[in-house]
């Protein structure tokens, strides 16, 4: 198809069929809540965190929602600097997670709302700062960002992975793997734009899987929760992989990166 101009471009359209196309498929609610355990384990010390953070301007921010807060890496932390928190994720036992950890700090302004992306929205309070940080793997992005948009009283901050894969071009190689990717960040992008809305883009890291994982065991679990189904080969060549990384060389293929989208209410 040939488009006469930017404007005839339906990039919601092509963000939908590339996403219906792509190999990475969306988790059930009970996938996340077998997961929420093992997240809570690591997910508060990645560098993610503080990086996302950093990105944040809390200038006359006072109420935040976090969409799909998991067990709350970001809620608890952004507790201790805001009035009020709410805390939406559609597993249960992330939520479950997030309370007893917020138990643990003394924390009592987090509010948890247990709904999901595609239930309605109308009983969701809005917020100074709507944030959906590695949350927004939707099948319909317009709809989403439109959700965030509305509960958003001055400013959206949202991330989403960079480069359309959750599984880098090393490990694909180990693998023998052709894939078909998933969207990329700059679909989102030009989303907003047609919305009307101006985005900022930065970009953050969080660890690669070589980096974070202390056995070939839950490094193979978590390639397999990425890509699916594992053959007895490609359980082997991931074995032979993990075995011979250097764990005290740092490179970049060993982080991931994160596309980080805002933006202001008042300046769209």
């Amino acid at each position: 198809m040939q488009y006469q101009n930017f404007d005839d471009i339906d990039f919601n359209k092509l963000y939908v069929e590339q996403k219906e196309k792509s190999t990475f498929k969306a988790k059930a609610k009970e996938s996340w809540d077998k997961k929420a355990p093992s997240m809570n384990e690591k997910v508060h010390k990645s560098i993610y965190n503080e990086q996302f953070l950093k990105l944040l301007d809390l200038n006359e921010i006072n109420s935040l929602l976090d969409v799909g807060c998991g067990v709350g890496n970001l809620s608890l932390r952004l507790a201790a600097k805001l009035s009020q928190v709410y805390s939406l994720d559609y597993s249960p036992k992330m939520l479950e997670i997030l309370e007893e950890n917020a138990k643990k700090k003394n924390i009592s302004n987090i509010k948890i709302i247990n709904t999901s992306w595609y239930d309605p929205w109308d009983e969701v309070p809005k917020a100074d700062l709507v944030i959906a940080s590695r949350s927004m793997e939707v099948k319909d992005m317009k709809e989403a960002l439109i959700k965030l948009n509305d509960k958003a009283n001055k400013k959206v901050v949202l991330s989403y992975k960079v480069g359309g894969s959750f599984v880098s071009n090393e490990i694909l190689e180990v693998l023998k793997r052709d894939i078909i990717k998933k969207p990329d960040y700059i679909y989102l992008v030009n989303i907003l734009y047609s919305m009307g809305i101006r985005a900022s883009v930065n970009f953050v890291q969080s660890e690669g899987r070589g980096t974070i994982y202390s056995s070939k065991e839950k490094f193979i679990e978590s390639v397999s929760w990425s890509i699916g189904d594992l053959s007895t080969n490609e359980i082997k060549s991931l074995e032979n992989y993990y075995n011979n990384l250097d764990k005290n060389k740092i490179i970049d293929e060993e982080f991931v990166y994160w596309a980080i989208i805002s933006w202001d209410k008042e300046v769209q």
